[in-house]
């Protein structure tokens, strides 16, 4: 047996065998596509995307675009078959979510989809809505929203798969584990799906209390013998789960590199690929919004591929399998990250013209909310950070409205988890600064409520503390955005747990025993982004006024005097180099 890795055309080809078990060639394989959509948020519509190696953005993905782009290869190879990567719904703009996502869900039943991996966004409206997005019917927690795009909802026809979810109490699993689609020309290829073990901290926590969240490659590997004793071509993991490339100045890879190397060891993904069964041929990921094409070695030491497609639908992630049916095995895989161009495709005449319809339709039911016009900034744009460890100026605007919001209720200090910021206000820049309301819940897609309770100073330095401390520790740091009058300091090179200092609000030290109302989001009140002292808030209140309506109340009243500024309420102390 050899093994053969080459670099060739379309994406990396990995020579997994070249030869049968009676040492000649196989006869016939089978050439099967697999193309995989992680993140996808309920963007039916196509965004702004910038390709590698040029600085002019053009519109990526979209419903429309991805309908395209599958019809294409569809028409090359009929033994094609489109999975996802998790997180295809949730944190979704106005045109799916004022409908539940249903109308995303429904578009990606017509474009095929046989199976996605859970991730932890399907987890947001809890588990018995993600149950009824699975299985269908109109019986949910938001009935304004449910089944208004269609009166009957059947659900998804793809399957979500949750190797590593169980419930509590017995120890079912409430999804399926794994897929085998057999494709045209009878090559069996085999899909086992896990989600990130984190979802409990990263959503509400009422909503997944009835489940554990194992470990993913332990769960995996559980379910790769039913699938070999199924006698499968191939075997793909699905996982909302990923990881990024070696940020270092020297380290061009992207995307399109095929067969990088600089997938960093210290990201999630990483141990989890490194443990996963030498049986599976490929793993598509999730969950971190990065595009890579990355090589990693597997239990045995040999590489294998490991790719994410960014977010959003503008990358689909492709897989070339060349299959041996006799003897049950891959041949040859090839990996690559496709750009979705929405505006190519408009340009040909491309597009899918069922999609256009769905979309259209969508628009027309939501359109009337979404272009709701708010107010003019007196800037292009009040930008979020460009990543979750920093203070940005969006971030201090949605603390101060939510503060704003909850002063009638006493509070004083108001915090806002950096992950519930999920675009930029607006998202496009336009020539009039004219924020909508679709611009701002494209902000905060999440259906939040406000809540106010009473925390000592020294809770607070606990949340604070929190922030860089045990699952937000690493990588998956969570600056918390603070409103005005307080401020801190962050020594991030001191000793976990004594990080944080000089305490203050509105000149006065923070004291570790007086009591302060603060304001946040139900999200964060039950505990969520790992911060598990705010469930030891007290005197809580939880409002019925969303924090969208929070937002935009603030916008109308301040719009002339914000700017895109960070306001340097928090004094962040690197650390030291080693």
């Amino acid at each position: 047996m050899k093994k053969r890795i080459s670099l060739l055309g379309l994406g990396l080809s990995v020579t997994l065998l070249a030869c049968s078990q009676n040492g000649e060639l196989p006869a016939a394989p089978v050439d099967v596509t697999v193309l995989g959509l992680n993140d996808y948020h309920g963007n039916l519509e196509a965004t702004a995307f910038t390709p590698a190696g040029t600085t002019t953005a053009i519109k990526a993905g979209g419903v429309e675009a991805i309908g395209g782009e599958l019809a294409d290869v569809r028409a090359t190879n009929k033994n094609t078959i489109f999975v996802g990567g998790g997180d295809l719904i949730g944190a979704s703009p106005v045109t799916s979510s004022l409908l539940r996502d249903e109308p995303s869900v429904i578009a990606l039943n017509k474009l095929g989809m046989k199976a996605s991996a859970l991730g932890n966004h399907e987890f947001d409206q809890g588990l018995t809505e993600l149950l009824r997005m699975q299985n269908g019917g109109c019986e949910s927690n938001d009935p304004t929203k449910a089944c208004k795009f269609d009166p009957e909802y059947k659900g998804a026809t793809f399957k979500w798969l949750g190797a590593n979810v169980e419930y509590k109490a017995n120890g079912q699993n409430p999804f399926t584990p794994w897929y085998v689609e057999t494709t045209p020309d009878g090559a069996k290829i085999g899909f086992i799906g896990a989600v990130t073990k984190t979802t409990p901290g990263i959503v509400t926590p009422a909503g997944v209390a009835d489940l554990n969240f194992l470990d993913e490659a332990d769960s995996i590997n559980k379910y790769v013998p039913v699938l070999k004793g199924m006698k499968v071509d191939a075997i793909v993991v699905l996982i909302h789960e990923g990881g990024e490339l070696v940020k270092d100045p020297s380290n061009t890879d992207n995307y399109a590199t095929v067969g990088c190397k600089t997938l960093n060891t210290e990201s999630a993904i990483y141990p989890i690929a490194r443990r996963i069964d030498p049986a599976v041929t490929a793993i598509i990921s999730g969950h971190t919004h990065q595009g890579y094409n990355c090589l990693v070695p597997d239990p045995t030491g040999k590489d294998r591929i490991v790719i994410q497609g960014e977010f959003y639908g503008h990358l689909l992630q492709r897989l070339d399998l060349k299959v041996d049916k006799a003897n049950h095995r891959v041949l040859e895989a090839k990996a690559a990250n496709l750009v979705v161009n929405y505006d190519a495709r408009k340009a040909a005449g491309t597009l899918d013209a069922n999609m256009t319809a769905l979309v259209t339709e969508a628009k027309a039911k939501t359109d009337a909310v979404k272009n709701t016009f708010v107010t003019n900034l007196a800037v292009p744009q009040i930008k979020r950070g460009a990543t979750r460890t920093t203070e940005s100026a969006l971030g201090d605007v949605i603390a101060d409205s939510q503060l704003a919001a909850m002063k009638s209720q006493g509070a004083v200090i108001a915090f806002m988890n950096p992950g519930g910021i999920r675009a930029d206000l607006p998202g496009t820049t336009n020539a009039t600064n004219t924020i909508t309301f679709g611009d701002v819940f494209a902000v905060q897609p999440f259906g939040n409520t406000m809540s106010v309770m009473d925390l000592t100073g020294a809770q607070i330095k606990t949340l604070l503390e929190q922030q860089t401390a045990g699952p937000n520790s690493g990588t998956n740091v969570k600056l918390l955005q603070v409103s005005a009058g307080f401020t801190y300091t962050l020594n991030l090179g001191a000793a976990e747990g004594s990080r944080v200092s000089d305490m203050k609000l509105d000149g006065a030290a923070i004291v570790p025993t007086t009591k302060y109302r603060v304001a946040l989001n139900s999200f964060l009140a039950g505990g969520g982004d790992n911060f598990v002292v705010l469930k030891e808030g007290t005197n809580v209140v939880n409002t019925s006024l969303a924090d969208v309506e929070a937002l935009v109340t603030y916008l109308k009243a301040n719009a002339a005097t914000l700017t895109n500024t960070p306001a340097g309420r928090i004094t962040i102390v690197a650390a030291p180099t080693p």
